[in-house]
């Protein structure tokens, strides 16, 4: 078992503190038409992590991808610079995101697309992902290229054993895409559904805790959408039922306005601020511990030919 990351391959012990979703080099602006979503000043985003790493902050999964603005090769200085562990990512997004020429691709197509990725780098480079995402849904629905893409994701998962990671709108279509990857025979213990704190219905959180994949509560933070008080209430609810091991934080930082300079969040909010307030409602520090680590570690992990299932 490894984690690859933008320098390498890294034991899965290594990996350290773990925010789950993140992005460093981002651009969706020409999409969303607003600036604030073109996040690429690399002085400015690096001296944000300094706040994560001087908060313990170990490593990074970024998960932004082909259409979103990726730039591998400015993930692996930022990485060198600061001695920080980042795993890029391979993939799409989601409609409308989507880069013009691949919106009539086929799943073949985004699988073949992937697994070359995955094998000889990305973009020219020889800089390889450690993980398939962010893969998304759209509200309430796949939309037509969202499946193929989603079918591509699923056939490089199943050959190349990278973990998985999803999108979902606010929080919807999460059970919809467990059952995807059930019909489809992929093992859930190498799932990441993400955004689950956005899903208000902890039924149906619960529901997917049950198959045995991986949650991501990764819009810490961004209280326009839910207050943080009621992701820890969640949270809470959902370790109270048994699945402490499958539950991963993050931020989800995609703007200039989510840096603490500019006053937001800052990269650091789960360490600053959301896990002390775990604390105080009594969450103990070996539960915290897989939170941030442990769970990091198996989530990230790449299957060797010869390891065990």
């Amino acid at each position: 078992m490894y984690i690859q990351t933008v320098l390498g391959k890294i034991k899965p012990e290594d990996l350290g503190v773990c925010a789950c979703h993140e992005h460093l080099y981002i651009d969706l602006s020409h999409i969303k038409q607003n600036e604030d979503t073109r996040l690429q000043d690399i002085d400015l985003v690096m001296g944000d992590l300094q706040h994560f790493l001087d908060a313990g902050g170990k490593a990074m999964i970024e998960v932004t991808n082909d259409g979103m603005g990726r730039n591998v090769q400015q993930l692996m200085e930022m990485s060198q610079v600061l001695n920080l562990h980042i795993v890029a990512s391979t993939g799409c997004y989601k409609d409308p995101f989507i880069p013009k020429e691949k919106k009539n691709w086929t799943r073949d197509q985004f699988a073949s697309w992937m697994i070359d990725e995955i094998k000889n780098g990305i973009d020219g480079t020889n800089i390889r992902p450690g993980i398939i995402g962010e893969i998304g849904s759209s509200l309430n629905t796949f939309e037509p290229i969202e499946v193929e893409l989603f079918h591509g994701a699923i056939e490089a998962a199943k050959q190349t054993h990278l973990p998985l990671s999803t999108h979902t709108t606010l929080g919807t279509m999460a059970v919809e895409q467990i059952n995807l990857f059930t019909r489809e025979a992929l093992p859930l213990n190498q799932v990441i559904i993400g955004h689950q704190d956005l899903n208000k219905h902890d039924d149906i959180v619960l529901d997917v805790l049950s198959s045995g994949s991986f949650v991501a509560l990764d819009t810490i933070g961004k209280e326009n959408y839910r207050s943080d008080e009621d992701r820890i209430t969640s949270l809470i609810h959902f370790i109270d039922r048994g699945y402490e091991d499958q539950l991963l934080l993050s931020s989800d930082l995609t703007r200039k306005s989510h840096l603490r300079v500019n006053g937001g969040q800052g990269y650091d909010i789960v360490l600053r601020d959301f896990i002390p307030r775990l604390k105080e409602k009594g969450v103990p520090e070996k539960v915290i511990q897989k939170l941030l680590v442990t769970n990091p570690q198996r989530a990230f992990s790449i299957r060797e030919e010869g390891d065990a299932i």
